[in-house]
């Protein structure tokens, strides 16, 4: 038990001593105790289990000095016995409730943590895809971990320290006056030798740890990043792999370095609690000792007297920066809150209806859109920046007046920036239009349920992702109950089937890192299989066929026929090539529809369109 608290005292004396001049939040404290609601029996349990151990630690001394003073002296057999079975029975009693406190204080302490996870985990889902794109995963997966994890062990350290130690010290003192107040001044004086020490050596840790921290955070997000196929591919390509490595072990070496101060400053704080310790049993024995002798004391009192000194420093020592412990608290709670209270701006209306059943149109009028500010979708904290950016938002879209009729072909085309991918990103409510309406079936998207926008709606975009999976596993996301037959029907008209049958392990394949083990024409042909088993009313494909070579462009144009055919469907593309049968085509650019038409008509109009055509087959007419 002991060394328990020596080690809490360790731990405590650890913590980031710059949580102290940080200011929480008004209603943190009420928020993170709301977290404990449903634990409310367990914690009742957990504190009684608490003060119990502290009352056992506090009865033990004057067992012994029972045995010594009485027992002993008066050569009473039954009362030595009487004494040492009830010492025997206190310490099993001792090793029960410790063990009772441990399992509680782990199944409140993992229930925080699964509760906290699982609601910030739900949170995160929630929020649009303009805080993806500004937020480091890094950063994110580090609230889900460390943060939540520091904020558990913060609370449940509190409460045994608030608890356990305010009543271990009470009655260890409360005793120690009782048997011989001038020891237990004199034992005291010891104390600030101790903790003025300990306190520096802790500040020191702490400033160690939060350098450690730091560092270990930009290791990960090194190897995260250089660690994937595409960081790999590109540190390979462009020759530097000595440079990484430099980088890397310059900040590994500063952590080894830190690790090594680190452990001298921990034993540097055990030895001189040990030592504080000795010296005031030392001081307690030689004072106590005269007091035998001269016949002030007696020797079981003594004994008993610097078993409680023994017990003293450590739950002084946590109670000394119990401040520490509750601010550490708070900002480990409040940096979770921080990302609770992050609204997502793409929030289901109340009064939400679905989408209709059958064929659905697509229309959008005088649309605009800006995209959002940081302040809007993101943190500082989790962009690794100190403050967010504040230029001001720039309009991309200006005034977008497009109609897809049910069952028809809109190709958007323009040059690279005009605003097309945006524009097809409004569909699905990735983003919500600054002004204007976005309907699909006649319903304003802002008005239609999620669930209902989901099953209608399926897009492919130019680098379609991929699970580190299976094949399977990577079809059946958009469907878990689909059968082999389904699976294969939609590898069938994906134009893929062959391939996935000449497979070893066929549909159980592992695909690889974001599909890398397949080729591009391969992936983009899984995406349209994905999305022929999901089937769509309405398709959004997204430079489907870019970047592929003649061979997988004609095996994904196959397949598109067969995707496309009877759903409405918006496909943006820069080889004019693929959309010329479009029942109409929309030419971007610049954030607005300049020209509107099928193909023969916009060839005919000698504009924008034109210009990119004789462009892009200049050199096979000539």
């Amino acid at each position: 038990m002991a060394g328990g608290m020596h080690r809490a005292g360790m731990m405590s004396l650890r913590r980031d001593r710059s949580v102290l001049g940080h200011k929480v939040k008004k209603g943190t404290t009420k928020r993170m105790l709301s977290f404990s609601t449903p634990y409310r029996r367990a914690l009742t349990v957990f504190m009684v289990a608490v003060i119990a151990e502290s009352l056992i630690g506090a009865v033990n001394p004057l067992l012994l000095r029972g045995i010594i003073d009485r027992a002993i002296p008066e050569k009473n057999t039954r009362l030595v016995v009487v004494l040492a079975l009830a010492a025997a029975g206190l310490a099993l009693a001792d090793g029960a409730v410790s063990l009772t406190n441990r399992f509680i204080s782990s199944k409140i302490g993992e229930g925080l943590i699964f509760d906290m996870r699982s609601k910030v985990f739900s949170h995160i889902q929630q929020m649009p895809i303009a805080f993806f794109t500004r937020t480091q995963t890094g950063a994110l997966v580090s609230r889900l971990n460390n943060d939540i994890i520091g904020a558990q062990q913060a609370f449940t350290d509190l409460l045994s320290n608030m608890v356990g130690n305010v009543i271990a010290v009470g009655v260890t003192l409360g005793l120690m006056f009782w048997l011989s107040w001038q020891i237990t001044l004199a034992g005291l004086i010891l104390l600030p030798c101790f903790l003025i020490p300990a306190r520096t050596v802790g500040a020191k840790l702490g400033t160690l740890m939060r350098e450690g921290f730091s560092l270990n955070a930009e290791m990960n997000n090194q190897m995260q990043e250089r660690f994937n196929v595409a960081g790999a591919l590109l540190v390979k390509l462009f020759g530097n792999t000595h440079t990484e490595a430099s980088a890397f072990d310059a900040r590994a070496g500063r952590v080894r370095d830190i690790g090594i101060k680190t452990a001298m400053y921990s034993r540097t704080f055990f030895i001189a609690l040990g030592l504080s310790a000795s010296l005031a049993t030392a001081f307690a024995y030689g004072f106590g000792g005269l007091g035998v002798i001269h016949g002030t004391l007696q020797l079981g009192t003594v004994v008993a007297l610097t078993a409680y000194l023994g017990q003293l420093f450590g739950p002084l020592t946590q109670l000394s920066n119990l401040n520490l412990d509750i601010m550490t608290a708070l900002v480990s709670f409040e940096r979770v809150f921080e990302i609770l209270d992050l609204e997502p701006m793409i929030q289901e209306a109340p009064d939400a209806v679905d989408l209709p059943d059958g064929p659905l149109s697509v229309r959008f009028d005088h649309v605009a859109f800006t995209y959002p500010s940081a302040a809007e979708v993101s943190l500082a904290s989790l962009e690794s920046v100190a403050v967010l950016e504040a230029s001001a938002p720039v309009q991309v879209l200006h005034g977008i007046d497009l109609e897809v009729k049910p069952g028809t072909l809109l190709a958007l085309v323009g040059p690279s920036g005009a605003g097309k991918t945006t524009i097809s990103q409004l569909i699905p409510r990735l983003y919500d239009a600054t002004s204007g309406t976005v309907s699909i079936g006649g319903v304003d998207v802002r008005k239609a349920t999620r669930t209902s926008m989901t099953a209608a709606i399926g897009v492919v975009s130019q680098d379609a992702h991929l699970f580190h999976d299976t094949l399977r596993a990577n079809l059946v996301y958009v469907r878990p109950e689909a059968t082999e037959t389904d699976l294969r029907s939609a590898l069938e008209q994906a134009q893929i089937l062959p391939l996935i049958d000449a497979l070893p392990d066929g549909l159980d394949t592992l695909v690889g890192e974001r599909g890398y083990r397949l080729s591009g024409g391969e992936k983009q042909r899984i995406a349209l299989a994905r999305l022929l088993l999901k089937a769509p009313r309405i398709v959004v494909l997204d430079e489907a066929t870019a970047h592929l070579d003649s061979e997988s462009e004609a095996a994904v144009q196959r397949a598109l026929a067969t995707t496309l055919h009877g759903r409405t469907s918006i496909v943006i593309a820069h080889r004019l090539s693929t959309v010329r049968d479009a029942d109409e085509i929309a030419v971007i650019d610049a954030g607005r529809v300049v020209e509107r038409g099928t193909h023969d008509q916009l060839l005919a109009a000698g504009g924008l369109y034109a210009d990119l055509y004789r462009t892009q087959f200049a050199g096979q007419e000539g």
